[in-house]
């Protein structure tokens, strides 16, 4: 069983407003390599709130359940200083 790793790349914007069509493009694309470890990319994020803390817990949670492991990387300074406020920082490391 040969383990590979997805990487996926986060929009530019992740608020309230874009969290659940978002998930659920996470979800799809993740269901279709359920051995694959996953890397999200989120160097591209602009403008976010604290939704988009909950999206990355959210996946963390779905890797958990396979088996596997969530990366994230190129944090956003703001985002790695929203993360690290509400304590979920070393949940979600690198």
């Amino acid at each position: 069983m040969s383990q590979y790793t997805l990487t996926l790349t986060l929009p530019e914007r992740l608020t309230l407003a874009e969290t659940t069509l978002i998930l659920a493009r996470l979800d799809r694309e993740t269901a279709l390599h359920p051995r694959a470890g996953v890397v999200l990319n989120a160097a591209s994020l602009n403008v976010f709130d604290s939704s988009a803390l909950a999206l990355l817990l959210a996946v963390r949670r779905g890797q958990i359940t396979r088996g596997k492991v969530l990366r994230v990387s190129g944090w956003p300074s703001r985002l790695n200083q929203l993360a690290t406020l509400y304590g979920v920082r070393d949940l979600l490391a690198i």
